[in-house]
């Protein structure tokens, strides 16, 4: 592949076509060379770090995290709140995961690792004596969902190793290939979510799409498949844990509500008892202590996480009064003293914090650099709700966004659009130094919008753009640029639009809407065409996209997805372009920037086109994600500003 993409790139170079060259793994055409003064102007914002935590270290020995100091995220330790980081892993590609055996009396943890962004991840298993690692698996599947038994002699994992399309369920020991068992074969995407108290059990997740999923119960003893709760309408679960007797399991299910509630299931009873049903926002994630007394849960309410504790015999509840931003990652001490988890706001870089319950206070473990950079000057959003098209009970829809405002400079200010992947992900207020640069270094207002088809606002405004109503997220945006142009304070002759992967499609769709009214865009990893998409991305994947989307493979929805792709209206994209790529990509394949790429330019459209040899979807190396930073701004510099 890389061969012919170079031969490609001769002869269209040789023809006057294409402004190319090779900067490392980096294929780079039509993007002027960076000027040493934008580089030197963003180099602080380059200089930070972020920390993730990953569990617990044996015998008070401190956290595992994940920090990186090279090229990319590796495991490290931290002894004590405020310690020094010592790095465990050394690897080129980021190493995801991170989970300590439970039996303390064995000195290894496992982790996941793929290849230039392959995304075909590997488990390895990593002595934390001797800082020995070996790799456990084929090295040519994918696996995932690792979780250790409560005893910690053995571990269960999803892996695609039979067909490559379908994940079953797997148990195996640090042994390797020669101990994994399959414990459930099966036709969709299984994996286990949390073993029972006598490790007998395990509670297995059929995920078939972001609003629907089921729960069973698979017996390891009689290999008995229980689906626990059947209902005859479609529920989309979050996180479970067993109760600490086994008689019952906490979950997170939309059965009762628009939004997602944290539950008891009684499985004598089969009933449900409803622990938030006065939190009416979804219920992200939760943890139960040790002891089964308390419960850690994080809400999403109107994009902002906020950390509640709840005790499991009276009810009662008890916020945490944090900093705006997310909250993820909770995990408790084994001893159950403390609850750890990662922070992150738009002036606070993540890092890893813990709660010390008896004592009530917040500890914070690691204070990951920023570069120098004041980030007291860094920019808090607005929370906006612009009204939309279409009416909800006889009043207008509104749509939520993020609205950052660069108040250093003066109105009116030209703008970003900011689209968020997923599509069924959501914009929220944390850490960005591009963004901050942006608005400070600029003078560029950002707005991230969560238009119909985000998460975090219920399980109907999630389904709003299934579908034949794919487009509706696009006339969003629309109704978004009618916004601002009702706004003195912003230049709505001056608009940018930006994102990735679904946001990459949200920015092509919106420039073939929106030409007359957009500056520029920047599509990244995106989607430029959902029939050759849903044909080509990996075979893991398609059925799952084939739910939000649509089938393909059925005549009238391909003509409906051909009719409505950018790459069929690309003639219709007449402003500058900046597309970017990772060649591994192996959910929106190569294929899809380079055809959006060659389309436009055939309208005589300046077109910039970034290709990472050694990424997947996203860039995960400091040196490339650096690189295309750069451009980004040199682009925007180019077509917003001026």
């Amino acid at each position: 592949m890389k061969k012919i993409i170079f031969i490609l790139l001769l002869v269209l170079q040789l023809f006057g076509y294409v402004d190319h060259y090779r900067k490392e793994n980096l294929i780079i055409e039509n993007i002027p060379p960076i000027p040493h003064e934008l580089i030197q102007r963003f180099e602080t914002y380059q200089h930070v770090r972020a920390a993730s935590f990953r569990d617990w270290l044996p015998d008070d020995q401190g956290v595992l995290i994940a920090t990186r100091f090279g090229e990319s995220y590796q495991l490290h330790t931290v002894e004590n709140p405020k310690g020094m980081r010592r790095q465990l892993t050394f690897f080129t590609e980021p190493v995801l995961g991170g989970l300590v055996c439970p039996d303390f009396r064995t000195p290894y943890l496992l982790f996941s690792k793929d290849s230039a962004g392959d995304e075909r991840y590997q488990i390895f298993k990593f002595n934390l004596t001797t800082g020995e690692y070996q790799l456990l698996t084929d090295g040519k599947s994918r696996y995932g969902a690792l979780l250790w038994s409560n005893r910690g002699d053995k571990f269960s994992f999803s892996t695609n190793m039979r067909n490559k399309r379908d994940f079953d369920v797997y148990v195996g020991t640090l042994e390797g290939e020669k101990s994994f068992k399959p414990m459930l074969q099966e036709e969709g995407y299984w994996y286990a979510v949390d073993w029972s108290p006598d490790d007998r059990l395990l509670l297995i997740k059929l995920f078939i799409s972001a609003s629907e999923s089921y729960y069973y119960i698979f017996n390891l003893i009689t290999n008995d498949l229980t689906e626990l709760n059947p209902v005859d309408e479609k529920v989309a679960y979050g996180s479970a844990r067993w109760i600490k007797d086994g008689t019952g399991i906490y979950v997170v299910s939309d059965q009762f509500s628009d939004f997602k509630q944290l539950l008891f299931y009684d499985l004598s009873s089969e009933q449900f008892d409803v622990l938030t049903d006065h939190i009416y926002w979804n219920i992200e994630d939760f943890e139960l202590s040790p002891s089964g007394d308390t419960i850690a849960f994080v809400s999403n309410e109107d994009g902002i996480n906020k950390l509640y504790f709840i005790d499991t015999h009276s009810k009662t509840l008890n916020q945490v009064r944090l900093p705006l931003g997310l909250i993820y990652n909770l995990k408790f001490k084994p001893d159950g003293e403390q609850l750890a988890f990662v922070i992150s706001t738009p002036k606070v870089q993540s890092d890893v914090y813990s709660i010390h319950l008896n004592k009530n206070t917040l500890l914070r473990w690691t204070y990951s650099e920023v570069g120098g950079i004041d980030t007291s000057t860094f920019v808090l959003p607005q929370l906006i709700h612009y009204e939309t098209f279409d009416s909800v009970d006889s009043q207008p829809r509104l749509i939520p966004a993020f609205y950052y405002k660069p108040d250093r400079f003066k109105p009116p200010y030209p703008i970003l659009i900011d689209c968020h992947g997923g599509p069924e992900s959501q914009a929220v207020p944390i850490f960005s130094s591009l963004t901050q640069y942006y608005l400070n270094e600029m003078g560029i207002a950002v707005i991230e919008p969560n238009v119909r088809g985000s998460s975090g606002y219920g399980k109907q405004y999630l389904a709003l753009d299934n579908g034949y109503n794919r487009e509706d997220a696009v006339y969003d945006i629309g109704t978004l640029l009618d916004w601002i142009a009702e706004q003195p304070e912003l230049d709505s002759k001056r608009i940018a639009i930006t994102g990735g992967s679904y946001g990459g499609y949200m920015v092509l769709a919106s420039m073939v809407h929106y030409s007359d009214r957009l500056r520029c865009g920047i599509d990244m990893w995106g989607i430029s065409n959902f029939v050759t998409f849903l044909e080509n991305t990996g075979a893991y994947r398609q059925d799952l996209r084939r739910e939000e989307y649509g089938d393909e493979q059925d005549p009238d929805m391909r003509e409906f997805l051909n009719g409505i792709s950018p790459l069929t209206n690309a003639h219709k994209i007449t402003k500058p372009m900046f597309i970017i790529q990772g060649l591994n990509d192996p959910r929106v394949p190569v294929s899809e920037a380079e055809q959006i790429v060659q389309a436009v330019r055939k309208n005589g459209v300046d077109v910039w086109y970034l290709l990472a040899e050694d990424e997947g979807h996203g860039f995960a190396k400091k040196s490339n994600r650096d690189f295309y930073r750069q451009a980004v701004i040199l682009f925007l510099e180019k077509y917003l500003l001026k």
